[in-house]
């Protein structure tokens, strides 16, 4: 990671941390690099918080002062940015949102030519400006100066393809969506409409500060209780922008990443189409998905946190399915990116196929009971490597033996220490995980 740069672009609180000159270099430094031997051509996507549109105009400014012509997107998801790139020949896009972050925060997603995350060496350049660390870039002038262009035909694409992707008619089925008051709130509805579905749909109202606010997939409660009260087959919670999804079952049950992962992937596996046999997972997993899959004979690599990581995995070694238990899911002969609303057509695909509701379709997988708790800290790095705080974990781990397992890890967008257990019991991992935040915090690391 770099100075500014997490594992997903650029975030913290607007204009605390990133500000609207931030933004009008990254788009000063792109519109150039890609510009200096043809004209640069950009999508922009944003998301409802308020503050998203400062940036929108901050960073088209940047890029048109470079010479690049700026192609608006306006309120979208960011699968929306990743689709409308890699399949219109644009330089590069930009997703303006702070994902599942409370409306205070926000962020600069870069995705390169391909839809993918941009590659490290251009982060890198774009932070050597960023700091003063190169000559000036020049204005351009004349008719060379760029210009801005209502896309919002791009958005009406993908929504197109997202509804070419389904197998089957929607019809009969009760579909409840939260969208979180966020980027969902343009597409999801208007998807499932398209489709047959009798659609529900909550947190689809945003007013720039009740992004993610008690909703969406970081707060599945009351999407839980909605499809309970309305009898609802499934529903469906994304993030901000859209990248993430999680379900709930016809009982109000949470199908988490994990469960989205197992469900698709022995669908794949039964239909001859998993590529070597194998689904990627992150370190965050949970024991019970690996016994599950061990059991239904798939093989499985494990990464870093974050999606990017996943992809990465997958486009390296040709495997077709990847992702998160937070709900990125990368299904990658249809995207180069975690697609909440895709991963919602492709869970329908199964129940519809196989006749099978979500709990069905979940029940060979037994989770584990897992805490993980947040600490925030003054210094990630000094925390993780305090030796007491190592200490702590190994007596953890040791006292786990085969019966689960300690994770400590920093987070890649915040200041926070994550401390996650796997037990077999509920009260172990609880006593556990506040064991090792207990000596986080004794030895002066965390912060209010």
């Amino acid at each position: 990671m770099g100075k500014y740069f997490g594992t997903d672009g650029f975030r913290g609180e607007a204009n605390v941390v990133l500000n609207v000159e931030h933004a009008y270099k990254v788009g000063r430094f792109l519109g150039w690099y890609y510009g200096q031997d043809h004209k640069c051509n950009v999508v922009i996507g944003k998301d409802t918080r308020r503050s998203s549109y400062m940036f929108e105009y901050s960073l088209a400014a940047g890029f048109t002062a470079s010479g690049a012509d700026v192609h608006l997107l306006h309120v979208t998801t960011t699968p929306s940015v990743s689709y409308v790139v890699r399949t219109e020949d644009f330089d590069c896009g930009i997703m303006i949102s702070a994902s599942h972050n409370p409306f205070y925060d926000n962020g600069i997603k870069v995705i390169n030519g391909q839809g993918e995350k941009m590659q490290e060496s251009v982060i890198e350049k774009i932070e050597n400006y960023l700091d003063g660390n190169m000559e000036e870039i020049p204005f351009a002038t004349g008719e060379n100066i760029g210009r801005t262009i209502d896309y919002v035909a791009g958005r009406n694409r993908y929504m197109g393809y997202l509804i070419s992707l389904a197998t089957r008619s929607y019809k009969g089925v009760k579909v409840g969506l939260d969208c979180a008051n966020g980027s969902a709130s343009n597409i999801a509805k208007g998807v499932f409409d398209a489709l047959g579905a009798s659609t529900y749909v909550i947190n689809n109202t945003p007013d720039g500060t009740n992004i993610n606010t008690e909703c969406g997939s970081t707060h599945m409660e009351k999407l839980q209780q909605f499809v309970k009260d309305n009898n609802l087959d499934v529903g469906f919670a994304y993030d901000g922008d859209a990248d993430r999804c999680l379900c709930v079952d016809e009982k109000g049950n949470i199908i988490d990443g994990d469960l989205i992962l197992y469900i698709y992937g022995t669908y794949m596996k039964e239909r001859g189409k998993l590529a070597n046999n194998t689904v990627v997972t992150t370190i965050m997993s949970n024991f019970g998905l690996y016994k599950a899959f061990d059991k239904a004979g798939i093989e499985y690599e494990k990464t870093a946190v974050g999606d990017k990581y996943v992809y990465e995995n997958m486009r390296t070694n040709g495997h077709r399915i990847g992702g998160e238990q937070s709900g990125h899911i990368i299904f990658q002969k249809y995207a180069t990116t975690g697609d909440g609303i895709l991963t919602s057509i492709k869970m329908m695909e199964v129940m519809l196929a196989k006749k099978k509701t979500l709990s069905e379709l979940a029940s060979p997988v037994t989770i584990y009971p897992q805490v993980l708790k947040n600490i925030r800290v003054a210094d990630k790095e000094e925390a993780r490597d305090d030796a007491d705080v190592k200490k702590a974990v190994k007596e953890i781990a040791e006292k786990l033996g085969d019966d689960g397992r300690i994770l400590v890890r920093e987070s890649g967008t915040e200041p926070l220490i994550r401390v996650m257990v796997e037990a077999k019991t509920n009260e172990i991992c609880e006593e556990y995980v506040d064991y090792v935040i207990d000596v986080i915090k004794k030895k002066g690391h965390a912060v209010e």
